[in-house]
């Protein structure tokens, strides 16, 4: 089984996040970085699931944001999530399992 077979057969993860510049900025960087996450809008959320595994990286966000970024920061637009969390300076993961 590929490691692309092994997530996709995970329950799902998904983070949900208030509408915003910087939010939108967050989303476009979750989409380039999992190309499996489906997006859904709602009007005053954006809602983001993926199978198994969703990685949100300091440095794509940094890239559409055009200014240093923490990831901290996430926590300003977060509205909900599914999944366990490993959050670092660099990355925010959501995943379930080891």
């Amino acid at each position: 089984m590929t490691t692309a077979t092994a997530a996709a057969s995970r329950p799902p993860v998904f983070i949900a996040l208030q509408s915003s510049e910087t939010a939108r900025a967050i989303v476009e960087a979750i989409v380039e970085d999992n190309p499996e996450a489906t997006v859904n809008d709602y009007p005053a959320m954006v809602k983001i699931d993926a199978p198994g595994r969703l990685v949100i990286r300091r440095e794509s966000v940094e890239d559409r944001v055009g200014r240093p970024w923490s990831m901290q920061e996430i926590h300003l637009s977060l509205i909900s999530l599914s999944g366990n969390i490993d959050e670092s300076d660099d990355e925010f993961t959501l995943h379930w399992g080891a």
